[in-house]
């Protein structure tokens, strides 16, 4: 009688090169085995004995505390596994489910020979979701959307105000080294695992899930999560948010740190970085910039502006109204509501509102925000009236009094933007999240959303009252139909360093002789909008256009790291007639050009030079230049440079170590007119070139 050997194994060759390439993992800088579920792979088993006929294997693919998720079945059936027997190895095909749970993974390779079992642990690899795959929940039919999704790790951010969008560069850097392990630690520390390991681990196969938990988590407001928020302020005990231009330095210094918060992030810092998390686990993703979005903490789908009767805001509501706010979209199936909602779903990592008692957001389908299915999972009433919330402004003359003197109901939710397929151009997907503003179906849409979210609570029909704060003048009251018109005009585009030139045009709408007193006021602008008043101006004459200036010494010591200045004039006729007319200003940034010197060649240094041009009449100090790519620098460079002549361009020359094939254009850099000096310097080889003949300090090493 024969007696079964115990199968020894001399190494297991995993193929990595060839099943990379076939499961879209050869960008990650990682010598792991990446693969993606729903798709087989290759492995080869080099054996020091001789396999018995009639011995049977078995490949268990275990993750999490316990062996709970397995993707494979005994080598005789074919559907899962398929061998191939060669002298001294075996070739296996392995299939995982198309809804395997994503994580990393320990195969074990178990053998039944007569009545003896043995099992050898393979090794390790990651399972991530599936794009490519028709059966997973994340595919994504596109190709060109799939690349641009998934495996673009650089991209476009939009900022700014609705008539000047701007264009922000950001390095996702979902494939540089340690980030995957990164977003696999994320899911780790959320408060779900934390809570039950096991049952999070399971639901991991689910997009829907391992999505909410992520926009809870990139977040720490709950948890030790990534990101610290802060919107005013200082930013002296950590970074302020301005200076990120990417993700990769903002989740190593988190994971480095011991999962300590990293200081500090707004709407932008915590949508790039939830965008790199995402596509690094295969979930398609996009960020997404809403202009004018509101804040809208009862949910009552009305946001109202108070202000004095010079113009002043006050802050009688927790409303607001964002300049831009900024989120993010993934891809996936709703199995939880149905085939209709399916697609892009909206995700927030921003920490507005607890969402079942945790700062998260999402996933709410696209589809049921524009239908006004606003009680629907997961926050779709949120994300509802941040884009089709109506817009009130009141002028509060005392406790007892006060009158509604504009109603818009196309304010909010204006140009929601991401950056095209293939492209940095704008793309305009306002039409995902609502019908044509002012039509008939619209506004139908709007009253569905009031009618279901006064049903909500109790199942039966619930009046949708205000703030306790507000007086008895009825919310629904209309407002008065205007007598005059007028909107303020920039004479020339604003720049940084020079005085603001703007004109106030007033129109006469009834054929009646007016005198309009004018209350001027100029004020710095926060991102939610809430301002500090600085000077204003008093007129009381018959007007049609009124000219006036805002210098820069006024502004120079107080402007706000975004530049922004809001403009009020409040008119106002002897017969009672009010008007508001407001006007954003965003000051122009000077620019930065990026210039390759030569050829780029894989794994050889390349030149760059950056020029920067003074805008300013007067020396500036403490100068950083930032610069980070995706697969041409490891980590962030910050240059320093001692000052800045008026009106002499500088140029800075560093070498870049190119090893992606191909100069990426996401090179992002970003300068700091006043930046404090840092202890930790970075040595650099650097010269300045001067185009004028002034003498400037600098080192040849910093």
């Amino acid at each position: 009688l024969a007696v079964p050997l115990t199968l020894k194994i001399a190494n297991v060759n995993w193929q990595s090169k060839l099943n990379k390439a076939a499961h879209h993992t050869s960008d990650y800088s990682s010598t792991e085995v990446i693969l993606r579920r729903g798709q087989a792979f290759k492995i080869t088993v080099n054996l020091q004995t001789i396999v018995q006929s009639g011995d049977n294997f078995t490949f268990i693919a275990s993750t999490g505390n316990f062996p709970m998720a397995h993707i494979s079945h005994p080598s005789h059936s074919s559907s899962k596994t398929s061998a191939l027997h060669e002298p001294g190895c075996m070739n296996f095909t392995i299939f995982s489910p198309a809804d395997a749970v994503i994580g990393r993974y320990k195969l074990k390779l178990q053998t039944v020979s007569g009545n003896k079992v043995s099992s050898t642990l393979l090794g390790q690899f990651v399972l991530l979701f599936n794009p490519w795959c028709p059966n997973d929940d994340v595919y994504m039919a596109n190709e060109k959307e799939r690349w641009e999704y998934v495996l673009n790790d650089s991209g476009i951010i939009f900022q700014g105000l609705e008539k000047h969008i701007q264009q922000e560069a950001w390095n996702y850097g979902q494939f540089e080294e340690g980030i995957l392990d990164i977003s696999l630690a994320i899911l780790d520390r959320s408060l779900n695992h934390r809570q039950d390991p096991a049952v999070d681990t399971s639901n991991r196969n689910n997009p829907t899930y391992v999505s909410r938990v992520i926009s809870a988590t990139v977040n720490s407001n709950d948890e030790k999560g990534v990101v610290e928020g802060k919107w005013n302020g200082k930013y002296c005990s950590g970074t302020n948010p301005l200076q990120w231009s990417g993700s990769v330095t903002i989740l190593r210094k988190w994971y480095r740190g011991r999962y300590k918060p990293v200081r500090y992030g707004q709407c932008w810092v915590f949508a790039g970085v939830m965008c790199t998390v995402l596509r690094s686990l295969g979930i398609p993703t996009r960020v997404i910039t809403n202009f004018n979005s509101a804040h809208d903490t009862n949910i009552n789908l009305s946001i109202d502006e108070y202000i004095d009767i010079s113009g002043k805001t006050l802050h009688l509501t927790e409303d607001s109204v964002w300049n831009f706010h900024v989120w993010n979209e993934s891809w996936f199936i709703r199995r939880d509501l149905g085939s209709f909602y399916d697609g892009w779903q909206v995700l927030d990592a921003t920490p507005q509102e607890r969402s079942k008692g945790i700062y998260q957001c999402g996933p709410a389908s696209t589809r049921a925000i524009k239908e006004g299915h606003v009680n629907l999972d997961y926050d779709s009433s949120f994300v509802f009236a941040a884009v089709n919330a109506d817009y009130v402004t009141w002028i509060h003359y005392s406790k007892k009094r006060k009158e509604r003197i504009y109603s818009d109901t196309r304010k909010i939710g204006k140009f929601i933007s991401t950056k095209a397929v293939g492209s940095n151009a704008r793309v305009d997907v306002t039409a995902n999240y609502k019908y044509p503003e002012g039509s008939l179906k619209e506004r139908r849409v709007y009253k569905k959303a009031l009618k279901l979210l006064g049903m909500r609570s109790t199942g039966k029909r619930t009046k949708i009252t205000r703030c306790r704060r507000r007086s008895s003048v009825a919310w629904t009251q209309p407002a008065q139909k205007p007598s005059i018109s007028g909107k303020l005009i920039l004479d020339a585009s604003p720049v940084i360093g020079q005085d603001i030139l703007l004109t106030l045009s007033l129109r006469n709408l009834i054929s009646d002789f007016k005198t309009i007193k004018v209350k001027l006021s100029a004020s710095l602008v926060l991102r939610d909008r809430k301002k500090k008043r600085r000077n204003s101006v008093s007129l009381s004459i018959p007007v049609k256009e009124i000219s006036f200036k805002i210098s820069y010494s006024q502004y120079k010591n107080s402007l706000m790291d975004d530049r922004k200045i809001l403009v009020t004039a409040l008119c106002e006729t002897k017969q009672g007639a009010s008007l508001l007319v407001e006007k954003d200003i965003v000051l122009q940034d000077p620019l930065l050009t990026i210039k390759v010197l030569g050829p780029t060649v894989v794994h050889k240094a390349v030149n760059v030079q950056v020029t920067f041009t003074n805008p300013l009449s007067e020396v500036v100090t403490d100068c950083v230049l930032q610069a980070e790519g995706s697969g041409l620098l490891k980590e962030q460079l910050r240059i320093k440079y001692v000052n800045a002549i008026w009106l002499i361009i500088h140029s800075l020359w560093w070498k870049i170590w190119n090893k992606s094939g191909f100069f990426k254009k996401i090179l992002k850099t970003k300068q700091s007119l006043k930046g404090k000096r840092e202890s930790d310097n970075i040595f650099f080889p650097l010269d300045i070139k001067l185009l004028k003949s002034q003498d400037i300090y600098c080192n040849e090493m910093f």
